[in-house]
């Protein structure tokens, strides 16, 4: 007869029952399922709440007339939607969007992967190069975007200064609608490049090396042996840097709300930036309509996504 320690005196046969209630927790939880479970179920919680929900009510309530205040709510059925047809506002901002992205992602990936190529090697200096390339990764946007904005400043900064007195004449840099966004790509492309490079050159490290020693034996060139054998061996890891790059750039803020506040003229203003100023900035705040583009967003993203997942899985199957 099992006892328990706590067992109270005179009361025969508790000691029994609280072992075995204990026994049998024990073996619930030592099972591999509720052991999986119990372990995921932290994570779920907060997809449930942080992204789910939010998600479910989003929809929601692109559906309705509704301010921040939750004053006045009314159905606004496809309203909100219709009525993107004709915001010129929306299209100026879906058209940088699309510019920043179909400039940034392939020269950061490009940039990436080129660095990627000369730092793969485990020297000392290519190593620190690695770090030195990375850094920006770590800091903070909003805080590279001050400091650019203020290096750029026409009145204060460095860069416009230097220009002055190289003789080169005055530029206006962030306060010009044709200079604008080019400058804030720039500087999105040296913040983020590290992410892919660091990424590409796992990739590039695991391709065995038998295949270039062959290559050699045959003749062929860097340039050959980068298109005949790296390329087709890393394309898994390019469709997802470019998918994963695609995504963030449809996305864009911060480097624009603080470099130019989506000036001049609307120049640089974004889709996710629009989505702001409507909810939070524009009166009325209309966040029924602010959540109605946000919906359209998060469309344009999916369909670009699973066209790109779809076009890189049927290239590497090519591949294989």
């Amino acid at each position: 007869m099992l006892i328990s320690p706590s067992t109270p005196p005179g009361v025969p046969g508790a000691g029994i029952k609280e072992t075995t209630e204990m026994i049998r927790v024990k073996k619930f939880l030592n099972r591999p399922k509720t052991a999986a479970w119990v372990f995921i179920l932290p994570t779920i919680l907060c997809l449930l709440v942080f992204n789910v929900v939010p998600l479910l009510s989003a929809v929601v309530m692109s559906f309705l007339n509704i301010d921040i205040f939750m004053n006045n709510v009314s159905v606004a059925g496809f309203d909100n939607f219709l009525e993107l047809v004709g915001d010129s506002r929306f299209w100026n901002a879906l058209r940088n969007t699309v510019y920043f992205t179909l400039v940034s992602v392939p020269l950061s990936t490009t940039l990436s992967l080129l660095v990627a190529t000369y730092v793969q090697r485990a020297t000392f200096f290519r190593k620190s190069l690695r770090s030195i390339y990375y850094l920006p990764v770590i800091c903070s946007m909003t805080a590279v975007s001050i400091v650019w904005a203020i290096l750029l400043d026409p009145t204060i900064g460095v860069v416009p200064y230097a220009t002055r007195v190289l003789g080169f004449g005055d530029h206006l840099f962030l306060k010009d609608p044709q200079m604008a966004m080019p400058l804030v790509i720039i500087m999105s492309i040296w913040k983020s490049f590290g992410v892919n490079m660091v990424i590409f050159v796992a990739s590039l490290l695991s391709i065995p090396d038998d295949y270039y020693e062959a290559a050699n034996l045959d003749g062929a060139s860097k340039i050959q042996q980068f298109f005949g054998i790296t390329l087709p061996l890393i394309i898994p890891t390019l469709g997802f840097c470019l998918i994963t790059s695609t995504i963030g750039s449809f996305m864009v803020f911060d480097q624009t709300y603080i470099m130019t506040n989506g000036g001049p003229m609307f120049r640089t203003e974004t889709i996710a930036q629009y989505i702001y100023m409507r909810a939070f900035k524009i009166s009325p705040f209309r966040l029924g309509y602010a959540t109605a583009i946000a919906q359209v967003l998060f469309i344009i993203i999916a369909m670009i996504s699973m066209l790109m997942y779809r076009f890189f899985i049927k290239r590497e199957t090519e591949q294989g």
